[in-house]
């Protein structure tokens, strides 16, 4: 039982810190939050210390196989700390320019964590769920916490009203195959979907599947789930947009590893067919309709929903290379997706957000490095090489045609051909067209240095992409 706790000793420390966090921010007289900050940084840095410490050489299953930590727990769950901790970088720039500072925001922002730590280690279906209701908890309450514009709290409700649905969908999948299997762990699902030979047990696992996937579709916004994205990133603040966008995103595919990957890979056939269906739908759909959008914001949602399309490429091929390529995808897409919100919040100021297309005109005359920084993102999202988001491309497409989806793979190649486009433009809006003013930006030095890191992290990257590519081969088990 000690055994047990110690593994779970990072997320332990994190709930604590939280709960203390949330006590002294309701004592505390400071206006700019400044302790609270600091303190939940202190908290992700710790966090991060003990998932290191305590991550075995083996695979460790706990809890009487509810918790499992394993090679990819570890990578999933540092790269959810790093990521947030940037995130919150930025976003602490950006809640003090615009006057709606709250110590909730950081405070959510780890339950969160918290939640996207227990998907990560989940190896039951009722662990998967606690950890997706509380992320999911969390994250409608950051989207309806500041009351001002009027589109965030109507944005909340849409997202509250379709992320219940979907939560609804998901626990009757559980239902069901927990009523075939008798079995809760992953294991021991995965042991019945392998050796069942009876009709009906097979026909009442797909049935649940179906729900399962219709979840997974959800939380990942692939079409025809995704309703909810771009409401959300462009009516919710660009501080919680950013959050939304980045961290979660490597949870959902922790969850759709561990359901689909862990626990019935003896159902390939039939859950290929669903992805195959939900990644053409996703790629088609957000690239197109991301071309008529002047909003930044709302652009950037369309393109997430391309980028899961392409994200569920590497898990329809069905082998470890495979998944391997999809999490790498979701690492450097959260990489490129941070540095992107980043920029616009930086090109914010008090009372005014940066998130029409107008306001990137001219930006290379006003600041040439940060136009260089938004020039590498975008032409890392549109894959242009040698960038780390043409090698996250091209390690999935090169592992559906391995698997013998050729023409799935040319799909995907045409939308992202039909993507560059978009990118492009900001580029040009960029570079060759006049500025509409020469205000100075207002933004800290610490999160200047944070976004010229993460903007040369995504050059490097692209560079030297063997590293990360090893890294997650090797916690796969590739």
């Amino acid at each position: 039982m000690i055994s047990d706790i110690l593994l779970l000793a990072p997320e332990i420390v994190l709930l604590t810190m939280a709960c203390i966090i949330l006590v002294l921010d309701t004592i505390s007289t400071d206006h700019d939050k400044a302790l609270t900050y600091w303190l939940t940084q202190a908290t992700l840095v710790l966090t991060v210390f003990l998932i290191v410490w305590f991550s075995p050489a083996a695979e460790i299953v706990a809890f009487n196989g509810h918790f499992v930590t394993d090679p990819m727990s570890v990578v999933l769950k540092i790269t959810i700390c790093l990521v947030t901790l940037v995130v919150f970088f930025y976003s602490y720039d950006y809640l003090k320019k615009h006057e709606i500072i709250r110590g909730e925001y950081f405070v959510l922002g780890l339950f969160a964590v918290l939640g996207m730590l227990i998907m990560s280690s989940a190896a039951s279906l009722l662990t998967i769920y606690m950890g997706l209701e509380l992320l999911s908890l969390s994250l409608y309450a950051m989207v309806a916490m500041h009351k001002h514009p009027v589109t965030a709290s109507e944005a909340a409700m849409k997202y509250f009203v379709l992320g219940a649905l979907a939560s609804g969908m998901l626990l009757y999948g559980i239902s069901m195959i927990y009523g075939v299997t008798g079995a809760l762990d992953l294991k021991s699902i995965a042991d019945f979907a392998n050796q069942t030979t009876d009709a009906n047990s097979s026909l009442l696992l797909v049935f649940g599947l179906v729900f399962l996937v219709v979840g997974i579709g959800f939380k990942l916004g692939a079409v025809p789930f995704h309703m909810w994205v771009p409401d959300i990133y462009e009516g919710a603040p660009t501080a919680v947009t950013l959050f939304i966008s980045t961290a979660p995103k490597i949870a959902a595919f922790a969850m759709t590893f561990r359901l689909l990957a862990d626990g019935l890979q003896a159902l390939l056939l039939d859950w290929q067919g669903m992805l195959m269906v939900l990644s053409v739908l996703s790629m088609a759909t957000g690239n197109i309709i991301a071309i008529s959008q002047t909003n930044i914001k709302r652009m950037l949602a369309y393109s997430t929903i391309a980028h899961v399309g392409f994200f569920l490429l590497g898990m329809i091929s069905g082998s470890n290379n495979g998944y391997a390529g999809s999490m790498f995808y979701i690492i450097i897409y959260a990489a490129m997706s941070m540095g992107s919100f980043g920029i616009i919040i930086l090109l914010g100021r008090k009372g005014a957000e940066a998130d029409t297309l107008n306001d990137f005109k001219g930006l290379a005359r006003r600041s040439p490095w940060y136009a260089f920084i938004m020039l590498i993102l975008m032409f890392s999202m549109a894959g242009v090489p040698p960038l780390a988001g043409f090698w996250s491309k091209w390690f999935v497409i090169k592992e559906v045609i391995a698997s013998g989806h050729v023409t799935l793979a040319a799909i995907a190649v045409v939308f992202s051909v039909i993507g560059a486009f978009y990118y492009l433009r900001v580029v040009k809006l960029m570079y060759f067209d006049e500025p509409e003013n020469m205000i100075a930006f207002k933004a800290s030095q610490q999160m200047r240095f944070v976004l010229s890191l993460n903007g040369i992290l995504v050059l490097l990257i692209g560079f030297m992409p063997g590293m990360l590519i090893s890294l997650c081969l090797k916690a796969i088990g590739g």
